[in-house]
């Protein structure tokens, strides 16, 4: 007898947590989160005394940098949080008879709520806290959309202003992500624009650039040292901002356990690096605790492919280098990424903690081809009848590889991967897969050297 769907076995309230998961608590190769920052700016920016430093409320930045194993809550944002989680578990049946597999393939689908992606878990949690600081106004960077959409909701929900600087490629493939935005009341700016220094440095560098999430990164840095009361917000990769996402996996981990299952590989795909933590980092938790020998995939996109062809060093997050460093796996700050569909992918370097535990070999990396992504994404929306994002179908892509060895090798593999977003907002990226059109870009080798050889000088 097959058993109920493992979030109608349990009450919301029984599912959705109470507090975050810090994964810095399990991680004995990483000492102390302050061992992956290093706050020495760029010479140039520096003597102009345009240097922009971290501007997170100080409860964040203890989240941040505490060894907390469960950081709590707060009550008005679990409030907010049960109004769509918590998000289905689900299994892909008509998947698995597809691929003809042993493997049980479940997923967790954090598209249910406005904004259609799991970015809104911290977008909420962040818009309190700056808040609560006193900020009147949140500024930030978005790749393809997902951020930007989720921040100016959770923006207009505390009553905060919101400039958000989208990538010019995804501005101009994604209009109706801008629409979102600016029905949220958002201003919404394509990047690189003339009105930043940093906007104007990619544009000489490179008038006809499609731009990328480090460029807008910096020139939403730009836009919070300009003005009073405003700060930036970031959707990804800082330790904050996994954290918060981890209500994702310790769902998933409660749902798994009411059908008696637990994975054997989790994956998720990487661009900093939130969704695939969000699921992830609980699960690794588990694995420490019981001694399970889950295995942990990241999968990124061949344009832009930190982990698998980059490079473990410190780095700045932003184009121009007014931002601390990072120790990170990166391609270098200034390397820009052909300008696939899968925006929320094309940043430089992954989160610290995900590079962390990809340079002590805790997790996996894989690297696949666009369109052998968005053939998976037509495949799984054929047969689970949801559309996935670009980003999304990364994983699910790594899902149906795993699937096929489970197949060849005659295992009973249980397979869970993060579904971050449907792809509703992103149906012209498909039109451009089923016309034939669509072309495979990895990134040359040439302009990896070229982005890497521009690293900082740690010397100076």
């Amino acid at each position: 007898m097959t058993k109920p769907a493992a979030e109608n076995s349990l009450t919301a309230a029984e599912i959705v947590p109470t507090h975050w998961y810090n994964i810095l608590a399990d991680l004995d190769g990483v000492e102390d989160a302050s061992r992956l920052r290093r706050a020495r700016p760029n010479v140039e920016i520096e003597r102009t005394g345009d240097r922009v430093l971290p501007q997170i409320p100080l409860t964040m930045y203890r989240q941040s940098m505490g060894r907390d194993r469960f950081v709590e809550i707060p009550d008005e944002v679990r409030q907010q949080y049960l109004r769509w989680r918590p998000t289905p578990l689900r299994r892909a049946r008509n998947l698995e008879r597809l691929l003809d597999t042993p493997a049980r393939i479940y997923y967790k689908y954090e598209g249910t709520n406005p904004t259609g992606s799991h970015k809104l878990n911290t977008a909420l949690a962040q818009a309190y806290y700056y808040k609560k600081a006193g900020v009147r106004e949140l500024t930030t960077g978005t790749g393809a959309g997902q951020w930007g959409s989720a921040l100016s909701l959770a923006a207009r929900m505390y009553g905060l202003t919101c400039t958000v600087y989208m990538v010019k490629v995804s501005y101009e493939q994604k209009p109706y992500r801008r629409v979102m935005m600016e029905m949220n009341g958002a201003s919404v700016v394509s990047s690189p624009s003339v009105s930043t220094q940093s906007g104007r440095l990619a544009l000489e560098r490179d008038p006809l650039t499609e731009g990328s999430l480090s460029v807008a990164n910096a020139e939403a840095f730009e836009h919070a040292a300009g003005r009073e009361a405003c700060n930036l917000s970031v959707g990804s990769g800082e330790n904050h901002v996994l954290l918060h996402q981890t209500v994702i996996g310790q769902e998933a981990i409660r749902q798994l356990e009411a059908l008696d299952e637990f994975p054997d590989v989790v994956i998720g795909a990487v661009g900093a690096g939130s969704n695939f933590s969000g699921l992830a980092f609980p699960f690794y938790h588990e694995k420490v605790r019981h001694g399970r020998k889950t295995r942990f995939v990241a999968v990124e996109p061949e344009a832009c492919p930190k982990l698998t062809r980059g490079t473990y060093a410190w780095d700045f997050n932003d184009f121009t280098g007014i931002t601390p460093m990072t120790k990170m796996y990166t391609l270098g700050h200034t390397f820009v990424s052909p300008g696939i569909h899968a925006g929320g992918l094309r940043y430089h370097g992954a989160a610290p903690l995900v590079s962390a535990m990809y340079d002590q070999r805790l997790i996996e990396a894989v690297a696949y081809p666009q369109r052998a992504v968005f053939e998976a994404g037509v495949t799984f929306a054929q047969q689970e009848w949801i559309t996935p994002a670009p980003e999304s179908a990364h994983a699910i892509r790594g899902a149906i590889v795993e699937a096929l060895r489970a197949r060849e090798a005659g295992e009973e593999t249980v397979i869970l991967f993060n579904l971050s977003g449907h792809g509703l907002l992103d149906l012209s990226a498909y039109a451009h897969y089923l016309s034939g059109e669509m072309q495979d870009m990895a990134a040359p080798d040439e302009v990896i050297a070229g982005s890497l050889g521009r690293l900082p000088d740690l010397s100076l």
